[in-house]
Order: structure tokens, then C-alpha cells, then sequence
């Protein structure tokens, strides 16, 4: 099979190019980028590399350009597709896969096109294509966590999603943050679009639209307890629609109160139109004096995250008629802290492994899903755990995934 590795050479893309490169029934990997040199830089850098696997190739492909796009899927049998924002583009490459009979998996972490790439259900089983949105850390290997929490339960009440911001005081990774050029990454102008206006979650067990960055009090098992602050990634959308949760559902961030405080004042600055997305995550990166002392200010009415574990789904509702909380997590492993730790590993090595099941037809029947409804949770963290040193641990599961049931009063 053929694959088409659109935005290859950024962080997360490089890491599903070289795993999907040693994926039994991949043939080729053409690494596709608007910006030629950087393509043919990590086909180079993979070759020197000896990782072995299948031949890479580079291709000049911008994806605002359709021709061009079109043209590049034409000569692919899947996609992995890594530009963001998704917000701006994840729409546009879903419809070009389809209208070329191409199957998809991108690690979209926009709520607004998670939706409307959905709504192409439809037109996707009529062209015979699957696609999967969403296939990363976060959506992605969260919403598998969620699979394996709410098998415990009966009914499902509540149900989270969390991840950690290891950025402090406003700062954080110029790796992460900026593109070598300098300029903001598509991951943090991303953030900011996701930190501002209104974003979607599930209140009442209903679908609904509310400020984001607010405090969510949690105890997920004994001895877990701290506030994380709802963010505007797309598990409630589709745990929504998968699982129907009666209650309460939101995609959280595990933060420390001085970042939270600093994001907070971006947010009030880009929706009094003070900042737009990109300003903003120029911000985050450098902040500003008067933005930092504001912050400050600011965080010192901030709960933190106590003792939450870094990555997590819990689910909260009935089994046997008892009330209950099920926690899922990746077990405590040195392994699993750095892959939660390092946002390329932790995405883009999902990717690859979801592009696995693709590969050997087990993504299901065609059309557009969310991962919990498309991508094995069982399979998928076994292969997980094959890729990352001492995840499963020596007295863990086989799987790295600890499962934790608490009564809930």
C-alpha cells in the first residue's frame, strides 16, 4: 500500500513516517510538504538513519493548492495527514481523499471541523473510503481510554478526558511552540483557538457551547484527586455520539495554576480582539511583561491539579446498580512518562499505529469514524506497548493500561 505522509516533516508527521515505514503491507511513503527541502530532509535523514522498512520519497505539495492535492492522492492508498490547524484545512484534505478514493487518518484536535469531517460520513461510504479523525494523543488515545473505562459500567453518567501542559509560566518548548522559521506552530496557534470563544461539551447529556478554561473538580480514584480545565478538543463531541454519556462530558487539561493563569489571559485577549490566534501564540511563546504580571495576579485563585494523573479518561456511572468511577491510565513507568511527555512521540506514534489497523482492513467499514468507533482499543495498546520501553512494567498489565474502579458516595 501507498502511502501519502501530508506535513511529514513536522514533529508528529517524522515520527508516524517512521514508524508507518516498517508496517508490514506499506510499499511506499511519499513525504509531502509545502516546503520541499524540509520533505527531502527527513526522507534523507530516515535513510541515513538504517530504520529499514519501506522506500520514501519526497513531493512538493502545498494543500491549499487542489490540483496539486488531488493529484498527490490520486497516486496514494491512504493518507496520514498532519497539517494543521485543522480548523483551516482538515475539511479540505478530507474531501479531496474522498472525491479521490483515498483512505484517511489525520490527529485532528479541532471540535468545529471534528464535526463537520463527521457529516461526511455519507459521501465517504459511497466512495468506499475510512477515514479516521482524531487518531492522537489527545483525541485519539484518550477516546481509547475512555473505550476501556466505560466497558466497566452499565450506564455511563460523566465521562473525561485529560492531558498534560508541561508549559510554565507562560513559556514552554520553542520546539513546540514555534516552527523553525520562528513563526508560531500550527499546534499552538491551534491552542489559542482552542482556549477562546466558546467550545463544546456535554452538559445534561446534551451537546452544548461554553467558555473554555473552566475548573472541573475531580476525584478519579483514592488518593486522585485536583481540578484540570475544560479545553476545546473534540472527545466530547464524539464520546458523545459513541457512548452517551447522561451527565457531565469534557476534554480536560491537567495544568499548573500560573500556566492556566497566563492562558486565561490570552483567552480575554483574543476575544476582546486585543490578539488574534497567531499574536496569541506568539505571546505564548515570549510572553510579555504586562501579560505575565497579570498572570500572577491571576494565579493565585487557581486550584491545581493535585494528585490527577498527567493523561487519563474517567467514567462515572452505574455497574450492578452501584455507582462507580472508572479510572483508565497508563501505567507508572518511566516508558509511559516519556511518552506522555514528548507531544511527538505521543502523537504521531498513535497515528502509525492506527494506519496499522487500516492497513490489514480491521478500521472497520467505510465512512468517517472517531477512533473509539473505528480503532481496536485491545490491539491498539498492545501494539502501543511494543513501541514503548517498559510501559506494561514488570508487574503491570501486558498492555500498560491500569484500570481502577472506585464506589462513588
Amino acid at each position: 500500500m501507498r502511502i501519502l505522509a501530508l506535513g511529514g516533516p513536522g514533529a508528529m508527521g517524522a515520527v508516524a513516517v517512521r514508524v508507518a515505514a516498517g508496517l508490514t503491507g506499506v510499499t511506499e511513503i511519499v513525504v509531502a510538504d509545502r516546503n520541499p527541502e524540509a520533505a527531502r530532509t527527513l526522507v534523507r535523514r530516515l535513510d541515513e538513519g538504517g530504520t529499514g522498512g519501506a522506500p520514501m520519497r519526497a513531493l512538493t505539495v502545498d494543500v491549499t493548492d487542489g490540483r496539486a492535492l488531488h493529484a498527490a492522492l490520486e497516486g496514494a492508498d491512504a493518507v496520514l495527514n498532519t497539517v494543521g490547524p485543522y480548523y483551516r484545512f482538515g475539511l479540505t484534505v478530507l474531501r479531496a481523499a474522498i472525491a479521490t478514493g483515498t483512505h484517511y487518518l489525520d490527529i485532528c484536535d479541532d471540535w468545529e471541523p471534528t464535526l463537520r469531517m463527521l457529516g461526511l460520513d455519507e459521501e465517504a461510504r459511497a466512495a468506499g473510503v475510512r477515514a479516521v479523525v482524531g487518531m492522537g494523543a489527545s483525541p485519539g488515545v484518550s477516546n481509547l481510554l475512555a473505550t476501556r473505562a466505560v466497558r466497566h459500567l452499565d450506564q455511563v453518567q460523566d465521562l473525561y478526558t485529560a492531558w498534560p501542559v508541561d508549559v510554565s509560566g507562560g513559556g514552554g518548548d520553542d520546539e513546540q511552540l514555534s516552527d523553525p522559521d520562528g513563526r508560531p506552530s500550527a499546534a499552538a496557534v491551534h491552542w489559542m483557538e482552542q482556549i477562546s470563544g466558546k467550545v463544546a461539551m456535554v452538559s445534561g447529556g446534551r451537546l452544548v457551547h461554553r467558555r473554555p478554561l473552566q475548573p472541573v473538580a475531580l476525584s478519579v480514584s483514592a488518593g486522585r484527586t485536583g481540578t484540570a480545565y475544560t479545553v476545546g478538543h473534540p472527545e466530547p463531541v464524539t464520546l458523545h455520539r459513541s457512548f452517551r454519556p447522561a451527565g457531565e462530558a469534557a476534554n480536560l487539561m491537567v495544568v499548573t495554576p500560573g500556566t492556566l493563569a497566563y492562558l486565561d489571559v490570552l483567552r480575554r485577549d483574543i476575544d476582546a480582539g486585543r490578539l488574534t490566534n497567531e499574536t496569541a501564540a506568539a505571546a505564548l511563546a515570549k510572553p510579555t511583561v504586562g501579560r505575565a504580571l497579570r498572570a500572577t495576579a491571576g494565579a493565585v485563585t487557581r486550584k491545581g491539579p493535585g494528585s490527577l494523573p498527567p493523561f487519563f479518561a474517567a467514567a462515572t456511572g452505574t455497574r450492578d446498580g452501584r455507582r462507580v468511577t472508572v479510572l483508565a491510565r497508563l501505567a507508572d513507568t518511566p516508558g509511559a512518562s516519556a511518552l506522555i511527555d514528548d507531544m511527538a512521540e505521543a502523537t504521531g506514534l498513535p497515528l502509525a499505529l492506527g494506519l496499522a489497523q487500516l492497513l490489514d482492513g480491521a478500521g472497520g467499514r467505510p465512512g468517517v469514524h472517531p477512533p473509539e468507533t473505528a480503532i481496536d482499543a485491545d490491539r491498539f495498546f498492545l501494539d502501543l506497548a511494543r513501541h514503548v520501553p517498559d510501559l506494561p512494567g514488570d508487574d503491570g498489565p501486558r498492555d500498560g493500561v491500569v484500570i481502577d474502579v472506585t464506589p462513588t458516595p
